[in-house]
């Protein structure tokens, strides 16, 4: 079992070929194992098949029936109500992350024969996250944070959901909470935090809640540290590009342009992409837009490196060629582009994206607005108010909306409603001392 547990974390890691050495390890031993562990070996063999061969329908069908047949033999068993919650997600790797309303009630009949299984309620939470019931997402959480006080990710899932529903300062202390649980860890097991996925991630999302709250001090400082943590994963490198992001958004070009070129060095052409895509926006703020170009044209090479769907769901490089054509005078063809772009960010499914989304839609306003095009900036801006509701950005650039309208009532509406929000920022934040002299000048 200690094998077949090793199997399981090297599917989790996204490593199936030495996933597929632990497995066979475990099956050396299969003779002394009862029906039931013979049974959870199976499923996890065809799992760990389709893992490594997942453009394979035939695989994936094999895994599915692998679980089916299990069930017809031992139907209560909320075990294999999991597994056949994770084989509808058609991806042994996501974990709830990729669940919809036909997984929900894999775990939630998970749930009915066990209601303290911990993967049944994580799973769960992850499912009515990600298709927007956010209230049934919380009250799981919270079950999960409370009949697991010591594991980091169930504190750090009640935090996704605080932050979701604009509780923001109380998802900061359960990220705060797993942030000291994992250091703890590492320190008591003697584990480096490079080799903990969970670290990084939990690290940024708590960068992002500071951020949303105007605390850019706090946030800066975070993201820096989750950048400098080693990724071991294609994914988890591009997520490095929080960092990179947040300097582009505070208008640090300089530095957004050496961290970005770092990502651009990835192994990884997803992390490459968002590099070289970054850096061309940096160099575009620092006004050498030939640089820009070639960076451009870089990031393009990148993208046919990618799978054609995971091409056609990044933002990069599409928002850098709009900003060039903005640059350019080309504000009828940066347009369109910059609508599509939104669409696809605000498609993103997981709390990394949702946050994310937040920040990068902020970006696209305040280019619109440098180059001009009022109508986008006033689009991206309702996109932002929408998107999150308690983010005082996107107040803050509708009321910028109202006043090249010359709505004063607008305005001054929008900018109480932004101060309102950021009333726990950082005094020196800019937009503050712009809101505060708007203000000031209202009769």
């Amino acid at each position: 079992m200690a094998y077949f547990g090793l199997a399981d974390a090297y599917v989790g890691l996204n490593d199936p070929a030495t996933a597929r050495a632990a497995f066979e390890r475990a099956r050396s031993f299969e003779k002394k194992l009862n029906e039931r562990e013979r049974t959870w070996l199976a499923i996890r063999g065809a799992e760990i098949s389709y893992a490594e061969d997942s453009s394979n329908p035939d695989a994936y069908v094999a895994y599915r029936k692998a679980v089916g047949d299990a069930l017809k033999k031992n139907p209560g068993d909320p075990w294999l109500w999991i597994q056949r919650g994770l084989a509808d997600e058609a991806s042994p790797f996501t974990h709830g992350q990729a669940g919809g309303v036909d997984t929900l009630a894999f775990y939630k009949t998970a749930l009915a024969l066990e209601p303290e299984n911990l993967p049944a309620l994580h799973y769960y939470a992850h499912t009515c996250e990600g298709i927007g019931r956010i209230k049934d997402a919380l009250d799981l959480t919270a079950t999960y944070a409370r009949l697991a006080p010591a594991i980091p990710h169930a504190h750090h899932m009640h935090g996704h959901e605080l932050l979701r529903t604009g509780r923001t300062e109380e998802a900061i202390q359960e990220f705060l909470k797993t942030k000291e649980l994992e250091d703890s860890y590492y320190r008591v097991e003697k584990i480096p935090a490079q080799y903990d996925w969970h670290h990084a991630h939990n690290l940024q999302l708590l960068a992002m809640s500071y951020q949303s709250l105007g605390q850019m001090k706090s946030a800066s400082k975070l993201f820096q540290e989750a950048f400098a943590t080693a990724a071991y994963t294609e994914f988890l490198d591009y997520n490095r590009r929080a960092w990179p992001e947040f300097l582009l958004n505070r208008g640090r070009y300089e530095e957004a342009l050496e961290a970005s070129r770092e990502l651009a060095n990835s192994p990884w052409a997803m992390a490459r992409v968002a590099g070289r895509t970054l850096a061309g926006q940096a160099l575009l703020a620092l006004n050498r837009i030939n640089d820009a170009k070639d960076e451009l044209h870089a990031a393009e090479r990148e993208s046919e490196s990618l799978p054609p769907r995971v091409a056609a769901a990044l933002p990069y490089p599409t928002v850098l060629r709009a900003d060039i054509l903005f640059r350019e005078n080309q504000a009828q063809d940066a347009e369109p582009l910059l609508i599509d772009v939104q669409k696809s960010i605000l498609a993103m499914p997981g709390p990394d994206a949702w946050s994310a989304a937040t920040f990068q839609l902020e970006t696209i306003a305040q280019h619109a607005r440098d180059a001009g095009d009022w109508k986008l900036a006033s689009f991206t801006a309702r996109n932002i108010m929408e998107h999150n509701p308690n983010y005082a950005g996107g107040y803050y650039a509708m009321a910028l909306v109202a006043q090249h309208a010359h709505d004063a009532a607008g305005e001054a509406k929008l900018l109480a409603s932004a101060q309102k929000l950021w009333s726990k920022a950082d005094p020196e934040l800019p937009e503050l001392a712009v809101i505060k002299k708007k203000i000031q000048r209202q009769p």
